[in-house]
């Protein structure tokens, strides 16, 4: 039986050549990494449009990816830069939403955007590994698999990132309690 990465390179190549339940194959598979990437910058209103875009550049580009075998470096790096577009264009056209939050439903988003501003915080050596570990629920070599990073870096950039996160969440719950 091939392991994942020699399976995605097979769908890579058959979608180069026009298969595309091979395609959606490698969207399934895929998906979760992209939509953590987005996760790591966007708002969560975006993040379905991003990963979107992210599989239509891709699908576009497909022909131009040489080594079948880097698929999951490929699309992340896609999406990184889709993440960038879609950042600029919000930081352009920023409006106020008028519309009030029910009380509860504020205090989550609050609680949601500190945690993920904690996680951007982080360097982006780790925040990518960081995201998909923790939000997507991937192991290290599902992660090496998907990023193209070897499974030592991932491991070291998860436990930096890790401990890092560790870190800035405790120094954000003492500094709410101090504020109580």
């Amino acid at each position: 039986m091939p392991d994942a990465a020699e399976d995605a390179a097979r769908l890579v190549r058959k979608a180069q050549k026009g298969d595309r339940s091979a395609f959606g194959r490698l969207y399934h598979r895929y998906a979760g990494m992209v939509h953590a990437i987005a996760l790591s910058s966007l708002p969560s209103e975006e993040i379905s449009d991003a990963v979107q875009e992210t599989f239509l550049r891709a699908l576009r580009r497909l022909r131009t990816l040489r080594e079948a075998e880097a698929f999951g470096g490929w699309i992340s790096s896609i999406a990184r830069n889709v993440v960038r577009d879609v950042a600029r264009r919000r930081s352009l056209l920023r409006q106020d939403d008028d519309e009030p939050m029910q009380e509860a439903v504020q205090e989550q988003q609050i609680e949601a955007n500190a945690a993920l501003e904690v996680i951007e915080s982080l360097p982006k050596a780790y925040r990518n590994t960081v995201t998909l570990r923790v939000v997507q629920g991937m192991t290290g070599p599902e992660i090496a698999d998907r990023t193209g990073l070897s499974t030592g870096s991932v491991r070291v950039n998860l436990h930096r990132g890790m401990r890092l996160l560790r870190e800035r969440l405790e120094a954000a719950v003492k500094k709410q309690r101090a504020r109580s």
